[in-house]
């Protein structure tokens, strides 16, 4: 009982400038794996994960007897924040792995991210049955859409592993601390997503070129991205394109045509949905009244011709037995001698 409560529970305790959280986020079991007691977690750069979302952490020991990892989780408030902690614990040699979408292989072991949460394996790679066991045991996972703004970085020349994605004021300094952030103007709704690049040398010379950093800005409304593009342009050294919502940015490039070219290769793409307008939905819907009226009035039509040759064939039939009804006599006038 004391054991699941501990699990159930997560305390926060700021304690020599740490905040040491105990989540209950890890299983009792990962395949063949058992779980030892979880260990109390001190987290480092509380300013970057506050600003991430950052909700609960927990490092778990597994042993099978032979071999042994250790798995460390950080929940964060959604997706978002995940992208941009995976991205900003990534080490420059990481290559991708085949685990999730967002996923690398480190010289240890395995980094990913999945939902809003960030999980790393050291000393084994988790196979995709043990990973699925995993994932359908993190508490309160949450799986929104990952933020369209990190495809709109032009693939071509990418430094692998340098991508950055900035939420707000702190991610931003740690990034690049040239650019302020009330020139981004986060309270607007704006977050960036970072890159570098390496440009070969236009004369063909092996291991020359240049390297750009690549800031992409996303607005609410393409009208705020205008009025943002004016003020980017006011850095020194800024070359700066607006297209769309999105404002590109490339601070001091040592190749000023390299950064053009660069520049080009961002194009904000609209993504239309047709929906019924109102006076559309009412349209269609007395056009429907009166196509469902039209149909009625026809098989009524056709139900009284039925029914008149039905009534007619009988009063034949019946006079041709004979047969006459008291309705049917007719009086006659005698007026032909008049």
């Amino acid at each position: 009982m004391k054991a699941m409560f501990l699990r159930a529970a997560c305390s926060f305790v700021v304690l020599f400038g740490a905040v040491q959280c105990q989540a209950g986020i890890w299983p009792d079991q990962i395949g063949k794996f058992q779980r030892k007691p979880v260990q109390t977690l001190a987290v480092g750069d509380q300013a970057l994960l506050h600003e991430f979302g950052f909700e609960a952490t927990e490092q778990a020991e597994y042993s099978d007897g032979a071999s042994k990892f250790t798995a460390t989780a950080w929940r964060l408030n959604d997706s978002t924040g995940a992208l941009a902690m995976f991205e900003f614990r990534r080490p420059p040699g990481a290559k991708p792995a085949p685990v999730t979408k967002l996923a690398v292989t480190t010289d240890d072991g395995v980094l990913l991210a999945f939902g809003n949460y960030v999980l790393q394996f050291t000393g084994h790679s988790p196979t995709i049955p043990e990973m699925n066991y995993i994932i359908q045991e993190l508490p309160r996972l949450e799986q929104s859409s990952l933020p369209v703004l990190m495809t709109y970085l032009p693939p071509g020349g990418l430094i692998p592993n340098s991508e950055r994605y900035v939420v707000g004021p702190v991610s931003l300094q740690r990034t690049d601390p040239r650019i302020s952030p009330s020139l981004v103007a986060f309270h607007l709704g704006a977050e960036g997503q970072f890159g570098k690049y390496h440009v070969a040398d236009p004369n063909g010379v092996p291991g020359s070129g240049h390297d750009l950093e690549l800031a992409i800005f996303s607005y609410p409304t393409p009208s705020m991205a205008r009025e943002r593009t004016e003020e980017f342009r006011k850095l020194p050294g800024a070359m700066v394109k607006r297209t769309g919502s999105l404002v590109a940015l490339i601070l001091s490039p040592p190749n000023a045509d390299a950064a053009e070219r660069l520049l080009a290769k961002v194009n904000h793409q609209i993504s239309l949905t047709i929906h019924e307008t109102p006076n559309e939905t009412k349209a269609k819907g007395f056009l429907g009244m009166v196509g469902n009226a039209a149909i009625f009035s026809f098989v009524m039509m056709g139900f009284c011709v039925v029914v008149g040759i039905f009534l007619g064939g009988l009063t034949v039939l019946r006079r041709r037995f004979g047969k006459k009804d008291a309705e049917q006599a007719m009086i006659t006038l005698g007026l032909d001698g008049k």
